[in-house]
Formats: C-alpha cells, structure tokens, sequence
C-alpha cells in the first residue's frame, strides 16, 4: 500500500487556478497509475484525469482542455492543474494510485489507493 496525500485546495473565484499535488509515500511511484477523481454532494465520484508510468495523460470529456494532469517522480508527486474554475468544479478532490496497468482508468474501482481528499470551492 502507498501513501497519498493531496493538498493544493481551497476557495476560489469562478475564472481563477488552482494546483493540486498527490505525494506519495512509495519511492517506487513512478511506476504507478495515478488518477484524479472529484465527488460533489449528492453526486457520485467522477473521473478527471489519469497519468501512467510513461507520463502518458488520460481525460475525461469535462476536464480535457482545462485541466492538465503531471507528474514528477523525483518528488513522488503528480499534479492536477485546475484553470479558469467554474463554481461546478466545486468538489472534494482525491487522488488515486495503482500499481500496474488499470482495465478501465476511468473506473474508480480500479484503484486500490486512495487520499483523504482535498476541498476545492469556486465561488461565482
């Protein structure tokens, strides 16, 4: 099991960025398949983007083009930067790893390692 830890949250206005990081405690990251997901009240968790062992970038519909996913490994870190929020992206926030290759990098359930999750709120 790794450790994830996300940070980066906060309150915005609607138009304003955000960067959110996902250390892990696991010097062996790299070759881990990291995904962001969000879960708004009410709604069930949703898919933003994922990044593989060859940095290769994954994203949903909603995110792609406003959203941009990295990783850096010397720092066992990936990256979820967040431009021109909306107050629907307001959302609790987690990140998401494993070990391998995921059948659906989409699916939540894929993933066996999960943060504590980190607020985001954009206010209009």
């Amino acid at each position: 099991q790794v450790q994830l830890e996300e940070s980066g949250g906060g309150l915005v206005q609607a138009g304003d960025s955000l960067r959110l990081s996902c250390a892990a405690s696991d010097s062996s990251f790299s070759w881990y398949h990291v995904g962001w997901f969000r879960q708004a009240p009410g709604r069930e968790r949703e898919f933003i983007a994922a990044t593989d062992w060859t940095h290769k970038q994954y994203y949903s519909k909603n995110s792609r083009g406003r959203f941009t996913i990295s990783r850096d490994n010397a720092q066992n870190t990936v990256y979820l930067q967040m431009n021109n929020l909306k107050p629907e992206d307001t959302a609790v926030y987690y990140c998401a790893a494993l070990r391998g290759s995921p059948g659906d990098f989409e699916d939540s359930d894929e993933y066996d390692n999960w943060g504590q999750g980190t607020q985001v709120t954009v206010a209009s």
